[in-house]
């Protein structure tokens, strides 16, 4: 550290200490303070583009009967309310038996979320679509694709569906005692009981 005699040496200290680093320093704040502004622009932006697809949200499933509001809605909105927007019109659509167009909605929701979780009901929606549409390799491709965890009950009860349409009753048994044993919900736990009763008759 430097020590000075006078006040004339400080003083004289600081402006070379400025003149060499005032522009850098300059810089430095502008910097510092137009990224501060520019993350609370980009904040205050994402957030009002989701309040805004919120409420289109809300006003698209007051019309959900209508199919051409809803893909209007899921065209204008590559965000999770796109993806559940295109999840109800694959319900609407199935009941229509339109399986093609809900297998292109699902794959299009696939793509377009981040979440395991929503990604996992998506994959199980497009599997049981997939066997209802007899693309039984596909819908086992699918299933492969499911996350464990809450899911695997559900996944493996699919499964042994699309193995009992294949003929595979030996796996499917397996499937389905997979599923019984991964804690389902007493409704799903029910169901593969029955199955599997089935497959011992």
């Amino acid at each position: 550290m430097e020590i000075y005699n006078n006040e004339d040496e400080q003083l004289d200290a600081v402006r070379n200490f400025f003149r060499e680093n005032g522009k850098a320093i300059v810089v430095g704040v502008v910097l510092g303070i137009g990224g501060l502004l520019g993350w609370r622009y980009w904040q205050s932006h994402q957030h009002q583009s989701l309040t805004t697809a919120s409420i289109s949200f809300d006003q698209a499933m007051l019309h959900s009967d209508n199919i051409a509001n809803l893909e209007s809605f899921i065209q204008a909105n590559d965000n999770t309310y796109g993806v559940f927007a295109a999840m109800k019109l694959v319900q609407d659509l199935v009941d229509k038996g339109d399986f093609a167009k809900a297998k292109q909605q699902l794959l299009w929701a696939q793509g377009h979320t981040k979440d395991d979780n929503l990604l996992s009901a998506i994959n199980l929606r497009l599997a049981r679509i997939q066997l209802q549409d007899k693309q039984f390799d596909d819908a086992l491709k699918t299933l492969g694709t499911v996350q464990k965890g809450g899911w695997f009950a559900q996944a493996q009860a699919i499964r042994g569906d699309v193995l009992v349409e294949k003929g595979d009753e030996k796996t499917a048994r397996e499937a389905y005692s997979q599923a019984l044993e991964s804690n389902p919900s007493p409704v799903l736990k029910e169901l593969l009981r029955i199955k599997l009763n089935n497959l011992a008759a």
